[in-house]
């Protein structure tokens, strides 16, 4: 997954070409076809089945023959362990944040066995080397595939550049072994984990859609799904692949060094704006109806102003599609540990109160769940 999650760009370039680059071999095993193989490993732009064709002397409606190896319209590279950028002695910033998204989500989805920053190994998919031009500011590509969010949900289509070389690194609270707060809804559980992880992977959505890199500190695999009552289960995991420990505490230092990793890596390939937001449903009585609420960390003039603009948002918005309800929510100064330690300016944003009926519809119903991951994304859009 990518979660990992990615931008886009186009570009042209012959130079990345060295005696040092070789095509990733894969063995072909009973029932392989070139259309499944060039799927799984993410290669369906035409120049790619080009260049498979050529590479290993076949067309593109042949047969692959079990046993027997082919090359793949991948290069390798040896990863420096410095960036990408001087590894493939390519310095366009765009491009090495599409070659890291690329062998991070093949990673995360276990076709790439071992991450390049540990076996120093880089894939760089032949179309972005070869097959794409340079374009305007403005350029956007049609279509992207992202399997994290699920088999109806995958297909994302790239509406605009207006995010384009910002990163957001987006934690949904809970997971693993604590399934957070618990309500209950027509005699089922429903658990705040599951729940901000449904709205935490629709705003990843938005997200993208826009270009921005967007990483999901919390993963799972059940995908965006469209049902009121979302199954409880404990097989979610920290960025990159790490089990979600019991303890509250260590916890919650997983997820700031994983934010925090992957911010410094950013910072060294010239990202100059990163942002995380952390999604939670309280848990009050069940009398207590409250409306969405955010936190910035005391002192942060640049975390009250990012919850502020995602804040206006959904008060603009409950304004013009639900006049006379009100709007109750605030901003508010709390010293919270992912606030607290994480690099990037954070906000923290409460859903609702999880045990109260009036609240559960905000987050039962899906398409609400997606109007908030609207509402939010639409915030995250007004400049601060």
């Amino acid at each position: 997954m990518r979660i990992v999650l990615l931008i886009v760009c186009f570009f042209c370039s012959w130079s990345l070409w060295s005696q040092d680059t070789a095509f990733v071999q894969i063995k072909a095993l009973s029932g392989d076809n070139i259309t499944n193989w060039l799927e799984k490993y993410q290669l369906e732009e035409s120049c790619d089945v080009e260049k498979f064709c050529s590479l290993n002397g076949v067309k593109a409606n042949d047969y692959l023959i079990q046993g027997q190896s082919y090359s793949l319209p991948i290069l390798t590279y040896q990863y420096n362990g410095i960036n990408i950028r001087s590894s493939i002695k390519n310095y366009d910033y765009q491009l090495a944040l599409e070659i890291q998204a690329y062998n991070d989500t093949l990673l995360s989805n276990k076709v790439k066995k071992k991450d390049f920053r540990v076996d120093s190994v880089l894939w760089v998919p032949y179309h972005l080397l070869s097959c794409r031009l340079s374009p305007s500011k403005s350029s956007v590509v049609s279509k992207q595939v992202f399997p994290i969010f699920g088999e109806k949900y995958k297909d994302l289509v790239i509406k605009d550049a207006e995010l384009k070389g910002r990163v957001y690194y987006l934690v949904a609270g809970h997971g693993g072994p604590d399934p957070g707060a618990i309500g209950s809804y027509k005699g089922n559980d429903l658990c705040e984990d599951e729940y901000a992880y449904d709205v935490t992977l629709r705003l990843a959505r938005n997200l993208l859609e826009h270009q921005a890199t967007v990483y999901m500190i919390i993963r799972d695999d059940d995908g965006i799904r469209d049902d009121a009552v979302l199954k409880s289960d404990k097989d979610e995991v920290c960025w990159p692949n790490q089990k979600i420990p019991l303890n509250q505490l260590t916890r919650l230092q997983q997820r700031v060094q994983a934010i925090n990793d992957l911010y410094l890596k950013h910072k060294k390939l010239g990202a100059t704006y990163q942002r995380a937001i952390v999604i939670h449903i309280d848990s009050r009585s069940t009398k207590s109806r409250v409306d969405m609420f955010f936190y910035n960390y005391p002192g942060s003039k640049t975390g009250k102003s990012f919850a502020y603009s995602m804040y206006e948002s959904v008060k603009r918005n409950y304004m013009k599609y639900r006049k006379g309800r009100g709007y109750g929510g605030q901003v508010k100064d709390r010293e919270l540990y992912l606030l607290k330690y994480s690099f990037p300016t954070a906000a923290f944003i409460e859903l609702g109160n999880i045990r109260n009926s009036e609240d559960q519809k905000r987050v039962v119903v899906p398409r609400n769940r997606q109007v908030v991951a609207d509402w939010l994304t639409d915030g995250v859009l007004k400049k601060e």
